[in-house]
């Protein structure tokens, strides 16, 4: 069986010149590196108190939705702008080529929420650190946040304050 880092595929100049894409569909694609994906992401929970997985839109909802699914936990989405129905709060976040803003529902986290968010891939941190501050601001608790990848010359891992699982897959 080969490397989970063996599926990923490295695009050059996408989605603008200069930045290499780093594709997950490739791991999706592939049954024996989709399982390890998920297994590998969900043992970095197996210790951990926790209550709620939120995954940011939308290779968040893939990885964090079995996870949340295996471990019984509630899953709660964070969407782009304009995507959920109800009272939301938002957050801006500077992205390595441009900005934008993240929404999710105001009643899904409650005070003393203990959360953990799944995401495909940290870059530069803004959009986790974006979440996070939505998470705090309705009370609730970030105890772990997990990558499939981390692009290590962003210093994405160096924000303060997160809990970031790297071991899994570094560029």
């Amino acid at each position: 069986m080969k490397k989970l880092e063996e599926y990923v595929r490295s695009i050059p100049d996408f989605p603008e010149e200069g930045i290499i894409f780093r594709d997950v569909t490739s791991v999706l694609q592939d049954k024996d590196s989709l399982r390890m994906s998920i297994d590998q992401m969900q043992e970095h929970l197996k210790d951990v108190d926790f209550d709620i997985i939120i995954g940011p839109e939308s290779r968040g909802f893939i990885f964090g939705v079995p996870i949340a699914y295996n471990l019984n936990k509630a899953f709660i989405p964070i969407r782009k702008k304009g995507k959920l129905p109800l009272e939301t709060v938002e957050a801006e976040y500077a992205l390595e080529y441009g900005t934008a803003v993240i929404e999710m529902h105001k009643d899904a986290i409650k005070p003393g929420d203990k959360v953990v968010i799944i995401d495909d891939l940290i870059a530069t941190g803004g959009t986790i650190e974006a979440i996070t501050k939505l998470i705090e601001g309705l009370g609730g608790e970030v105890v772990k946040i997990v990558f499939l990848i981390e692009l290590e010359g962003l210093k994405g891992q160096a924000l303060d304050g997160f809990f970031i699982c790297r071991e899994i897959l570094i560029f």
